[in-house]
């Protein structure tokens, strides 16, 4: 690698990068950081507003921003998302599948299958339907690319009374598995983050506990929860040059927890 290519490793000028679930959270924390680093950036979600505010903050950094409106849950609007993306901007670079419910706290043998495919359509199979979508274009345009999901510890550890929400987030992790090492031909990355446990609207409820804070925040090495901020710099390591043989894997963005 040259000089040059190493100084500019985490510039993403000319980069087209797209976000599910970036109106806010930790979909807006990968959009802010793509967009600080010179990409473009579109943003997908369901709420209008929540898309346009959005937007107008990733806007100060002087780069096009497309917010559209998308249902993850249904492919036809995936589709179409993803055609227009290729008519705004000719090509795509990156792809964070981020959007993702959490559904209720219900007993396993209370769980009905349509309560448990309610959270599996959006958390599972609209992670499959966007990448794959995004795949093709990147495959048709030949010029590599980078796809990301987003799991959960809860891949890893045992959540009860969440079965369908564990059940997609393992199931993200081994589908990013099987894309990576099917894409690779092509030039096609494909990785997960898995997040502990972040201060967003799905978590607000928990967090606001003084019961759950005072059994789980002692838990974090770095004693704090996870904001959007600190995932703005692995979005830009993992859409970027520098992540080039970085392939396959989990990057766990969780302050320690799961080691402690």
């Amino acid at each position: 690698m040259t000089d040059t290519a190493l100084n500019n490793l985490f510039d993403l000028s000319g980069h087209v990068a797209v976000v599910t679930g970036g109106g806010s959270g930790i979909g807006l924390g990968f959009a802010d950081g793509l967009a600080r680093a010179g990409a473009s950036v579109v943003i997908l979600g369901r709420s209008a507003a929540r898309l346009d505010s959005a937007a107008e903050q990733l806007r100060r950094y002087g780069r096009p921003v497309l917010p559209l409106v998308c249902d993850v849950a249904d492919e036809d609007a995936i589709t179409a998302a993803m055609a227009r993306i290729r008519s705004e901007f000719g090509y795509l670079d990156s792809c964070f599948a981020n959007a993702g419910v959490r559904g209720g706290f219900t007993p396993l043998l209370e769980t009905s299958l349509e309560a448990f495919r309610e959270v599996t359509r959006v958390d599972l199979d609209g992670v499959f339907v966007t990448l794959r979508e995004a795949a093709r274009q990147m495959i048709e345009a030949d010029r590599g690319g980078s796809l990301v999901a987003v799991s959960s510890l809860g891949a890893f550890q045992g959540m009860p009374r969440q079965p369908a929400y564990a059940a997609s987030k393992a199931g993200v992790t081994s589908l990013i598995d099987s894309m990576a090492v099917e894409l690779a031909r092509y030039g096609i990355r494909a990785n997960t983050v898995a997040p502990g446990w972040f201060d967003t609207d799905m978590t607000s409820a928990g967090l606001a506990d003084e019961r759950f804070r005072e059994r789980v925040l002692p838990r974090v090495p770095l004693r704090r929860w996870g904001a959007p901020d600190d995932v703005g710099g692995v979005a830009v390591y993992l859409a970027s040059a520098a992540s080039r043989y970085h392939t396959g894997d989990v990057l766990r963005i969780d302050g320690g927890y799961l080691k402690f």
